[in-house]
């Protein structure tokens, strides 16, 4: 860390720790991030030099997902849970370009991405930022900005796009989304993506290690484990897949890579 980026740090930002959103900004190739963060990224790349190819993957299924709910499935309004930091192409935009009236509330609990959020992504009556947790959904769901924008009586889309993979097993990943059912209507829908392992990759155990010790745990899980995420939804089709077989006649991603199998993407309904 230099005395530079600690000075650009927005206040309450701390950049002596690592964050999972500046490190997928990396990713990305973004420029919301600092040295603490380009250590781990770097870390994994060392390690998988085409990681970037996952980030770039899953925010292609989530193009396509919300793209798909905004046009055919009739949905006009999302939150996006975990968002991260804004990027080239956010939520509200891919929605938007489906139906012009659809709104956006973006949900995250780090300093950094609400201020970058706030200043870049709020446009009024459209699209907002507000803090808040994943495990405290209560205070998501009963927040004035949120409900300006969004009438829970009607269905929604909820975006988990990267964001289970980090709630640990003992924290019960399952009924932390189960949780979620109860706050939204019926004919909702569930967008996640999660970080997969296939069994079959020997890079995964170290990338593991890299990701639970710099960012405070990232999980890996096979495809049963992520698909009962989803229980109690109707699961469209094609079903829990890899993010580049997700709806793959949606807007192009890409090139097909093996890495893509250590990311995977299902969409799912409320009925009841």
């Amino acid at each position: 860390m230099t005395a530079d980026e600690q000075e650009q740090a927005p206040p309450g930002v701390d950049v002596t720790q690592p964050s999972f959103a500046r490190v997928y900004d990396y990713f990305l190739g973004g420029k919301d991030n600092y040295a603490v963060d380009r250590q781990v990224a770097d870390m994994v790349m060392e390690l998988v030099p085409e990681a970037p190819v996952v980030a770039q993957g899953n925010r292609v299924a989530i193009e396509r997902a919300v793209r798909y709910l905004a046009g055919e499935a009739g949905i006009d309004q999302f939150i996006d849970i975990g968002s991260g930091l804004p990027t080239a192409s956010n939520v509200h935009e891919f929605a938007k370009a489906a139906n012009p009236n659809a709104r956006v509330v973006y949900v995250d609990n780090d300093p950094i991405v609400l201020a970058h959020g706030r200043a870049l992504l709020t446009e009024s009556g459209v699209a907002t930022f507000i803090q808040g947790d994943l495990y405290e959904p209560e205070k998501i769901f009963s927040d004035p900005a949120l409900l300006e924008l969004i009438d829970l009586k009607r269905p929604v889309g909820i975006i988990l796009a990267a964001i289970i993979h980090h709630v640990p097993d003992e924290r019960d990943p399952k009924a932390v989304v189960r949780r979620l059912h109860d706050f939204v209507a019926p004919g909702s829908y569930f967008m996640l993506t999660h970080l997969h392992d296939s069994g079959d990759d020997p890079r995964v155990a170290e990338a593991k290690k890299i990701l639970q010790t710099g960012l405070g745990g990232s999980y890996f899980r096979s495809r049963e484990q992520i698909t009962g995420f989803l229980d109690g939804l109707t699961l469209l089709e094609p079903g829990v897949v890899h993010v580049t077989e997700w709806r793959p006649n949606g807007p192009p991603g890409p090139l097909e890579h093996p890495l893509h199998t250590q990311m995977v993407a299902g969409l799912a309904r409320k009925d009841s």
